[in-house]
């Protein structure tokens, strides 16, 4: 997951309009992979009823997270390989399959493939989502779409279960998969239209060998446990086989990553404490979260007795506490750079909720359960908003991506263990309770296994298939406590150093603590930090509201890069983070002129050339605005004109390496926390931070003439 491509191609200039239409194509796909991790929540009870076969329900989650996680590695390197516009709508394509797979199913074992099916589109659509991003927005704009693309993705998956309980409720569980074939199509259509394709230089090398090798140990292990004390007893010869076997798979992938030359992950992170102890820290939080949104509806509907929907809304206080604490803490972090506390007192508030929890009965109150629910809630929150920032704050450039990656794939194999190991547990705890249920009652099997039919039922008849269903499912919040006392132990080993500013910028984005699945390419990585940094330096300036102003009165100057405020008269700020116009050459050049040579310099390296005319279409400005710009800037003796040709002259080519330079320098000061142990490591991070300055100088290029 390391990724070859050192730099980013230079991200195509676009409109407005068509910038957002390409954002709300990548979001509605983003949207759809991250709702259908948690969609089925709510619909388990009902499809069990339909299909038969509550042993296996598990599996119609772990299967997609499963093919999820793989297929995020492969993705992002398809992506470099053949266009990441290309691979995200064949992803979308494959997630169409598997949705209407899903929806016309009729046996269990068809669902879980097709649940599968549509992991491998959603891992696509989710790993190049913020990739295309990258592709197409300027780099001071990024951070905004970029954070705005993680929040959606936070909330969306938290709020599966209540959208699935409202198909389920009023429609059918099979519109939980169909809903997507539409929007899908939609864009597909969208996404041929109007994402350009940009397609990297370098050709990335795919640890094909690793990813095969992680893939069926974890698939094993995972089979293990769903299959052990329900298909085939623990001591059987298949079980032992599947985990000895697994263990074979996962100590060669070890070895694997030790040789290749580009590993999938790197065994040598393991020598970071931090990373070390944040995969697992990260590897319990999926574990503990999806687990309990998964079975949590399943409580609530044979239990309480409640609809599809209704549980839904029901564990929405998990999701208010979840919510808040992550908002809060990232704020904390954001503000002081401290970190630690975090993990340590959110695994105890998890340990604490899993607890509360098990104790729950057909006697428990609403508002007990709720209370309970936001306690699980508060603390998977503590823990989870600073895992990816911290591990980013303390690896070193060459690593960058494979360690962002790294944790997020952690997060989202712990997401698969849990909803296994509480499936386990509880079809361990039901299946002979219920048989001895409903031996005493004389009811009917496929009546105990739906919601529906069970709560037509008298009391007297509903109380121990009820009892039976509560003993269960306490039974695995139980045992899972002891995995969130883990997590508290390991927390102290966290080793808190200062955190960089381009960390800090982060850490308040509500969508970091979810761990979208984002690039491995460490240069994508740096741009997000950078980007990350560059809106956090502008929202400490207060907005101004009045047009840029630096020439004569009522005629503002093309490109100028300060607004008057409403002051002391010409009071003047910055309106944009990074070094203005003025900034570039210190004052020695009007500010137009500096413009000017950066609008001629951006097009002769992007389009080979430079013409009055075609910078004065792209500012969509008459070419006599720009005429006596041009004149003085020729007099000045950095242009030379042939007609309508403009072409910098040695000392306007000189200007503009000025111009990348100061850009450079500023970069430096906001990473200048940044340490290095290793020569190579810090070349590499120059080479990319001077491309950086590059495309931070185009950008500022392709600023409009007029702003306001």
């Amino acid at each position: 997951m390391t990724g070859a491509r050192e730099v980013p191609a230079t991200a195509p200039t676009l409109d407005r309009r068509r910038r957002n239409i390409v954002f709300v194509t990548i979001v509605l796909g983003m949207l759809m992979a991250a709702l259908d991790q948690t969609i089925v929540a709510t619909t388990l009870p009902t499809i069990v009823a339909d299909l038969g076969s509550a042993g296996h329900m598990a599996w119609l989650v772990t299967a997609y997270m499963l093919a999820e996680a793989i297929t995020t590695v492969l993705a992002g390197k398809f992506g470099d390989l053949f266009g990441r516009k290309l691979v995200f709508q064949i992803s979308a394509v494959v997630f169409i399959l598997g949705s209407i797979l899903a929806g016309v199913a009729q046996d269990m074992l068809t669902l879980i493939v097709a649940r599968g099916i549509q992991g491998v589109g959603a891992g696509g659509l989710m790993v190049t989502a913020m990739a295309l991003i990258a592709d197409v927005i300027p780099l001071r704009q990024r951070g905004k779409y970029q954070g705005a693309m993680g929040a959606v993705f936070g909330v969306t998956t938290v709020l599966g279960p209540t959208l699935g309980g409202l198909f389920t409720d009023h429609a059918s569980w099979r519109w939980c998969f169909y809903i997507n074939v539409p929007v899908a199509v939609v864009m597909i259509v969208l996404a041929a239209r109007v994402i350009p394709t940009v397609r990297p230089a370098v050709r990335p090398v795919i640890d094909y060998l690793g990813i095969a090798l992680v893939a069926l140990g974890v698939a094993g292990l995972i089979l293990g446990l769903e299959w052990g004390g329900s298909e085939y007893p623990w001591g059987s010869p298949t079980i032992i086989g599947l985990f000895a076997g697994s263990v074979v798979l996962l100590a060669a992938f070890v070895v694997v990553e030790t040789r290749v030359p580009e590993p999938m992950l790197p065994m040598d992170l393991f020598r970071n404490r931090v990373f070390t102890v944040c995969s697992i820290l990260s590897f319990i939080v999926g574990f503990a979260m999806l687990g309990a949104m998964t079975y949590l509806p399943t409580y609530l509907q044979y239990v309480d007795g409640v609809s599809a929907t209704e549980s839904g809304l029901r564990t929405l206080p998990m999701v208010v506490g979840l919510l808040i604490t992550s908002i809060i803490s990232g704020n904390i972090v954001s503000t002081t750079g401290r970190y630690k506390p975090f993990p340590i007192a959110g695994t105890a508030v998890m340990a604490l909720g899993l607890y509360l929890m098990s104790t729950m009965g057909r006697d428990t109150g609403i508002w007990l359960e709720s209370l309970y629910m936001l306690v699980l809630g508060l603390g998977i929150g503590l823990s989870m908003q600073v895992l990816t920032i911290v591990v980013q704050n303390t690896v070193p450039y060459a690593q960058l991506g494979t360690a962002t990656s790294g944790v997020t794939f952690f997060r989202t194999v712990g997401s698969a263990f849990g909803t296994a190991v509480f499936g386990t547990l509880y079809t361990g705890k039901l299946d002979p309770a219920l048989a001895a249920a409903l031996a005493e009652s004389g009811v009917a099997p496929e009546i105990a296994q739906s919601p529906a039919a069970l709560r037509e039922l008298p009391d007297d008849l509903a109380a121990p298939i009820i009892e039976a269903y509560t003993t269960a499912i306490d039974t695995v919040f139980r045992w899972v406590v002891p995995v969130a006392l883990v997590g508290f132990v390991v927390a102290w080993f966290l080793r808190e150093v200062p955190l960089r500013d381009s960390t800090r910028a982060r850490a308040a984005e509500l969508g970091e603590g979810f761990s979208m699945p984002d690039s491995a390419d460490r240069a994508a990585q740096l741009e997000r930090a950078v980007a990350q940094v560059l809106r956090w330096d502008q929202g400490r300036y207060p907005g101004s509201r009045e047009l840029r102003d630096h020439g004569s009165p009522g005629q503002p100057h093309p490109g100028s890069s300060w607004r008057r405020t409403s002051g002391s008269p010409g009071a003047r700020k910055p309106v944009l983070p990074g070094p203005s116009l003025h900034d570039l050459t210190g004052g020695e050049l009007p500010e137009s002129i500096t413009w000017a040579i950066g609008a001629v310099h951006l097009r002769a390296r992007v389009r080979g050339g430079a013409t009055l005319t075609g910078i004065a279409d792209d500012h969509m400005v008459p070419v006599g605005v720009l005429e006596p710009v041009y004149r003085d800037t020729a007099r000045a003796g950095y242009v030379t004109a042939d007609g309508d040709s403009l072409r910098l002259t040695g000392s306007g080519t000189q200007q503009a390496e000025r111009f990348r330079r100061v850009w450079r320098g500023w970069l430096d000061k906001h990473l200048e926390d940044w340490t290095f142990d290793d020569p190579a490591d810090k070349a590499l991070l120059d080479g990319a931070l001077d491309k950086i300055a590059g495309e931070l100088l185009d950008d500022q290029s392709r600023r409009p003439t007029f702003a306001g």
